[in-house]
Formats: C-alpha cells, structure tokens, sequence
C-alpha cells in the first residue's frame, strides 16, 4: 500500500472549518453568539498553541447537534458549504490529490475536527477514507460525546493504525500546515508542509522538509 495522508483544515482549505462552522451558527443566529463566539475562539486558540483538550472542544461543538434533526443538520450543514467552505477550497489541494489517484495511491482525509463537519467537505475533494474525531450517535441521535479515541496529535497515529489493522505501508506522504500535525509528518516517508505555521516552519526548516504554499 502506498498512501497519502492530507490534513483539512489550513491545509486543503483556506480556512479552519471547526471555527467558522461556529461562526457561522453565531451569523445565522442559532446560538447565543456571545458565549458561543467566546468558546469557539478560546478553543481555537488552544489549538494553535498546541494546548487544545479534544474531548471539552468536540463536546462544546457537538452541544449544538444534539437540539437537531439529522435532516435540519444536513440541510444546515449544505448551507455552511456554500457560503463558508467551497470559497475556501484550494486548487493546489485538488491538484495533489489528483496526482496521488493517478499514481494508484490510497488517500486518507486525516483531521482533528468532527466527522460530521467535515466528511462532506473531504468528499468534495474527492476523498472517501476519512479518519476524523467521531461524534457518538445512538438511536440515529447524536448524544454530544465523542466516540472512541479523538484524533488529535498522537492521536492521528493512533487512528490510523487502526485504520490499517496490520496492512503494511510501503511508502508514505502526509500533508499538514500545523505543529500538532508533527507526528503525522513525522511517521510519513514524504512529509510535505503546506503554509505552516510559525513553529511547523521552524521545525520544517530543520527537518528539510519540503514546504510548499497552497494558498495563491
């Protein structure tokens, strides 16, 4: 098996999809948008200094998802694909993952954020193996937990040894822009940085690890 491992959010997209999908129910006003906006940065702010507890987050993102149908949430959530996401998708993004189905390789969507935000955004991409951090739905109902392990830092390896159950990987690519993703990088033959932040460029500079802007 030869795979490719990409990363969402800052990465494939110009945006963080777990941030402005809580930016988005403050505009459409379906939350309290001054607690809800003060949570929402607080966490985004964690995350980006490496610092971010997976499991509080999910839960405060999954909050909103248990007052919900499943058909409100997907007609919400194709809402928040048309004014919020499908901007923010980079052409470079699809351009690398075209060339990785051209080689025959397996593909991976590999994201901390919620399967529900963002399985239909990878699927858009044309990704359809997504390990994510899983919202726990029981009797067709999200309950709010997170399901099984979160899919955050060390985290990512272990979903996806999971993933593999024993197969073996010949050969590895992975794609991230975030210092939480240097584990992934880490563990792949072919680490590629795209528009990292500052102490992924850092530690990319040191490693030589290629680093590429997705961006323009």
């Amino acid at each position: 098996m030869k795979l490719a491992l990409f990363d969402l959010d800052h990465t494939l997209l110009n945006t963080d999809s777990d941030h402005s999908w809580g930016e988005f129910l403050v505009n459409e006003g379906l939350v309290d948008p001054v607690h809800h906006r003060q949570m929402n940065d607080k966490f985004y702010e964690d995350y980006k200094a490496g610092q971010l507890d997976p499991i509080a987050y999910n839960e405060f993102v999954f909050e909103f998802l248990t007052q919900h149908d499943n058909e409100y949430l997907t007609e919400l959530h194709q809402l928040f694909m048309e004014k919020i996401i499908r901007p923010q998708m980079r052409a470079k993004g699809f351009t690398a993952i075209q060339k990785h189905k051209d080689a025959g390789h397996d593909i991976i969507g590999i994201t901390a954020t919620s399967d529900f935000i963002t399985a239909p955004i990878f699927r858009e991409f044309g990704i359809t193996e997504i390990i994510a951090t899983n919202a726990e739905i029981k009797e067709g109902k999200y309950t709010g937990k997170v399901a099984g392990l979160a899919c955050y830092q060390k985290g990512k390896l272990a979903r996806l040894e999971q993933w593999l159950n024993g197969r073996d990987v010949s050969e590895s690519w992975a794609y991230s822009d975030s210092i939480n993703d240097r584990f992934l990088l880490e563990y792949a033959d072919h680490p590629i940085v795209v528009c990292p932040d500052e102490r992924l460029e850092e530690l990319a500079k040191a490693q030589n690890w290629p680093i590429e802007d997705w961006s323009i």
